[in-house]
């Protein structure tokens, strides 16, 4: 029904919700399988070695920049950026942002966006400490309705958007304010907190000088990353995410596609919530809209690096920590908290450029 309705309001001259979305998305949307290795080949006129310098510096110059930055932080202030405990802080505080840019990466790859992921997890996040921590609910529940509010809440997105083809901006937007309220209501716009050592160990536990819950990020970058490259379901998503019409008449069921992408991201989002909690033991429901720039630029910047001009688990996991590194770096500098929201903004923006020139000179090379 949406392939059937979608290109009329071109045809009228109007630029429409949806009209609007695909444009913003393609701006990192995954390149064409034939784009993906074009410095691979030896192009006309240029040696292979250039070419293979150039494969390089678009795959990988984002890590080399993370790298200097490193450098310039430690030779200014050694003592405490060049310390274990700095490097725990930037690699193991991260893990609700993986969770969070993950699932917002799962509808960005099939063309969707979400922008109630972040609302998602403050629901999740602000109900478990509610029924545990308030009404003594077993927490095991507690952690599985909390989640499950995040799903029901991407299964509505889903309905929305996939079935009645509305605007997923619009329905996401709606979904994030309405699901920000009714988590204030719940937890009667306070913070809300509970105490359990079995779920405090799920997730701050040590293994290898790491929390636990670091490795549960590394293992869904993995898993995601595994499965776009290498199974059917995920070169489908990549399909429908490049080209809704002609994966259609692929055969692909697009409709089917994109409402799991929605439901998925319900998934993740909730975990989010869970092992935020997990790890804090509380939340405060009012600061959920934090979170969602910075997954949004993790997710953006990812595309200049790994696969450039594809939305990718793995460059979303570097632009995560490169972020987190600039931050920290910053702070230990001297300036104060207002400097994080200047950098995600910043690397939004960024990002979102250098996802449109990276796709731009995908094209053309």
């Amino acid at each position: 029904m949406a392939e059937a309705t979608r290109p009329q309001a071109a045809v009228a001259g109007v630029v429409s919700d949806q009209d609007t979305a695909d444009r913003i998305i393609s701006d990192g949307a995954p390149a064409a399988p034939s784009t993906d290795q074009p410095s691979l080949t030896p192009h006309p006129g240029r040696s292979r070695g250039r070419a293979i310098v150039h494969t390089l510096l678009s795959k990988y110059a984002l890590i080399g920049v993370w790298a200097l930055m490193a450098l310039y932080f430690y030779s200014q202030v050694p003592d405490t950026f060049g310390t274990s405990g700095t490097f725990s802080s930037i690699f193991g505080s991260q893990q609700v942002l993986v969770f969070l840019a993950m699932s917002a990466l799962v509808t960005l790859v099939v063309g969707e966006f979400d922008l109630s992921v972040a609302s998602m997890m403050g629901i999740s996040a602000t109900i478990i400490p509610v029924l545990a921590g308030v009404h003594g609910m077993n927490i095991v529940l507690a952690c599985v309705l909390g989640v499950g509010a995040a799903v029901l809440a991407g299964v509505v997105n889903a309905f929305f958007v996939v079935v009645l083809d509305v605007s997923s901006f619009v329905v996401t937007l709606g979904m994030a304010t309405l699901l920000t309220g009714i988590a204030q209501a719940v937890s009667g716009s306070t913070i809300v907190s509970v105490r359990s050592e079995g779920l405090a160990r799920l997730s701050i536990g040590e293994v290898l000088g790491m929390p636990v819950s670091f490795y549960y990020g590394i293992l869904l970058a993995v898993v995601l990353a595994y499965v776009l490259a290498w199974t059917p379901l995920g070169r489908s998503m990549i399909f429908v995410g490049a080209n809704r019409e002609v994966a259609r008449l692929a055969g692909i069921r697009v409709q089917r596609v994109r409402f799991g992408a929605y439901v998925v991201a319900g998934v993740l989002a909730g975990l989010a919530g869970l092992i935020l909690v997990a790890t804090v033991g509380g939340f405060d429901s009012s600061t959920s809209g934090t979170y969602l720039l910075p997954a949004l630029a993790a997710v953006f910047l990812g595309t200049a690096v790994v696969q450039p001009g594809a939305f990718n688990p793995i460059g979303t996991m570097i632009a995560i920590y490169f972020l987190t590194t600039g931050i920290f770096g910053l702070q230990l500098l001297g300036y104060s908290g207002w400097i994080q929201n200047v950098f995600y903004g910043a690397g939004l923006v960024v990002a979102v450029a250098l996802a449109k020139i990276v796709r731009d000179r995908s094209r053309t090379a």
